[in-house]
């Protein structure tokens, strides 16, 4: 009898550890964090691709290999178990993607005017 009670625990402990659960609030903190972080270095960036003088094309690539960097950073982070804290790869990848688009185009262009136009 007492076999099949230390079995059933540890089917009932197995199943436990099984299902994934989300916090909620766990998830938007998360969440922020991804957001505050990406239109913070798009911020950055910005002003040092106006410092380097970066224009057109060159400046896009530059945007596009510092949310890379982002986003590796952001999953290095999570070490590399992304499904532990966000619910998609998607989120950590392009979440804020656009928002810090913006950021980074206005503080590019003012970088650039304040350090090579005047």
């Amino acid at each position: 009898m007492a076999v099949d009670s230390a079995s059933s625990e540890k089917k009932s402990s197995n199943a436990v550890n099984e299902l994934l659960t989300f916090n909620a609030e766990n998830m938007q903190s998360n969440m922020k964090t991804i957001y505050y972080s990406r239109t913070f270095l798009s911020i950055i960036g910005g002003v040092v691709a106006g410092i380097l003088g970066f224009t057109g094309l060159k400046g896009f690539v530059f945007y596009l290999l510092l949310m890379a960097l982002t986003s590796l950073g952001l999953i290095a982070k999570a070490s590399f178990s992304t499904h532990t804290y966000f619910d998609s790869w998607n989120r950590v990848l392009l979440d804020g993607f656009l928002g810090g688009l913006m950021s980074f185009v206005l503080f590019w262009t003012f970088a650039y005017d304040i350090v090579h136009i005047f």
